[in-house]
């Protein structure tokens, strides 16, 4: 049977979500109580996908195969009562046998945090930017991302990755107060991409490179081009979306 069990995490303590040999990461903290509450010591868990070093996730989903019906009220209770105090398990449910985490997500939902006066009390949440930026020519430099598919120089170099074609459902940000959030949407995500897009859009609002610039960083598709990545803290997942017919009901 295939369980999808929804969790939230504070990332700075861990080393991204993927399994690493000499570093603690969520997915194997999460894999370990699982195994260890579970009686299952090869039990696995796969993400809906890969948060780097530093990133928390509101929403992240994962799967693993259990040959027992799980009691899941009782069970979350223990896991959260059992797992780091960073990371909660909001929900587990049966799917079909054949659903995935990754590959049957259909959007993925991304916000980064820019606090603009100096917060003390959430520092590991929201990247301090006091500078001033031009709204009008970011909200340009969005426009254009919104109609880019090739998002080539704003994934980190040296990877895998053989497809950089990303679709985009929707780019915007919120004004409140002294905060700057940035808020994207899409079919999926690259590595590196939403740092390396916002760090690019700040540079365009401090008027470090154009509009018309932009045009060619995406057209040249080369990492080299863009601007710097953000900080990793104030990115959050906060979101990722199945289909609703994936789901088994709940007896």
């Amino acid at each position: 049977m295939r369980y999808f069990i929804e969790l939230s995490y504070n990332g700075t303590t861990f080393h991204g979500w993927q399994y690493q040999p000499n570093a603690i990461s969520v997915q194997e903290t999460v894999e370990n109580s699982l195994q260890i509450l579970l009686d299952e010591d090869k039990l696995k868990i796969t993400g809906a996908g890969r948060t780097d070093t530093g990133v928390h996730a509101i929403q992240m989903f994962a799967h693993f195969d259990y040959h027992l019906e799980i009691d899941i009220p009782n069970f979350i209770f223990k896991l959260n009562s059992f797992l780091d105090k960073n990371i909660v398990i909001k929900s587990i449910n049966r799917v079909l046998n054949d659903a995935h985490a990754r590959f049957d997500a259909i959007s993925r939902e991304y916000k980064y945090f820019i606090t603009q006066t100096k917060d003390v009390y959430n520092s590991q949440t929201k990247y301090f930017f006091s500078k001033k930026l031009n709204m009008i020519e970011i909200d340009k430099a969005i426009d254009i991302l919104k109609k880019t598919n090739n998002f080539q120089s704003f994934c980190r170099s040296k990877t895998d990755v053989t497809n950089y074609n990303c679709d985009i459902y929707d780019f915007n940000y919120e004004l409140k107060n002294s905060e700057l959030i940035f808020t994207i949407s899409a079919n999926r995500f690259l590595r590196n991409m939403v740092r390396s897009l916002i760090g690019t859009i700040l540079d365009i609002g401090l008027l470090k490179i154009s509009n018309d610039d932009l045009k060619i960083i995406i057209d040249k598709s080369n990492r080299i081009y863009a601007g710097p990545s953000v900080p990793a803290h104030g990115l959050f997942l906060t979101k990722v979306e199945y289909p609703k017919n994936i789901f088994k009901n709940e007896k």
